[in-house]
């Protein structure tokens, strides 16, 4: 339809049509988890028994976010039958560590240290960027088979970087602050031969 419409391609159409509903979900969630429920269901996702203690029904919120999830997961399932043209049962195996890895991704690569909206924005920019590193390793010759193996790396390094990074900066830190101690103070000598 999309292409006798525009004259062009079913990708770009796909692609297109992909960004603007991306754009519509964003702009979905972003007003629902600023609303008194919405806050209470990130609430209860970041500190259950703290919400609890603040007079929060866990146990709804809770059921409220597997119904959002679901609802959402059963929308993209629609947007794929009708972008293949077909359903099948096998069609959404391996789908949780897809999302697993386009959200550890869009983590790593844009941090979480922003408003809510950038991480909304980080979540869809790191599973565009997992499909590109999967058409890219498609097109140098890998096997389709070997993906499964190839997600589980991309999932294990993503898990690592953070790991890695707060490791690092931990060294680095006792570094200096071994080298600040053993180091020896002017000023403090000074105070020292003064109060002497």
């Amino acid at each position: 339809m999309f292409e006798n419409l525009t004259g062009s391609s079913k990708a770009i159409g796909s692609l297109v049509i992909g960004t603007v509903f991306s754009c519509i979900i964003i702009i979905a969630l972003y007003w629902f988890f600023g609303t008194e429920i919405g806050s209470a269901i990130r609430a209860t996702g970041n500190n259950e028994k703290m919400a609890r203690a603040l007079g929060v029904n866990t146990d709804t919120t809770k059921n409220l976010g597997l119904m959002l999830s679901n609802a959402l997961v059963a929308l993209s399932g629609a947007f794929v039958a009708q972008s293949q043209g077909y359903a099948d049962v096998q069609m959404g195996t391996g789908t949780i560590v897809i999302g697993l890895a386009s959200i550890i991704i869009g983590e790593v690569i844009f941090g979480k240290r922003f408003s809510f909206w950038y991480r909304l924005m980080s979540v869809v920019f790191g599973s565009i960027i997992y499909r590109i590193i999967i058409a890219i390793v498609l097109m140098l010759g890998m096997h389709p088979t070997d993906l499964k193996l190839l997600t589980a790396a991309i999932v294990a390094i993503a898990l690592a970087i953070p790991v890695v990074k707060k490791m690092l900066t931990a060294r680095v830190s006792r570094k200096k602050k071994n080298r600040d101690m053993l180091s020896p103070d002017p000023d403090n000598r000074g105070r020292s031969n003064g109060n002497a």
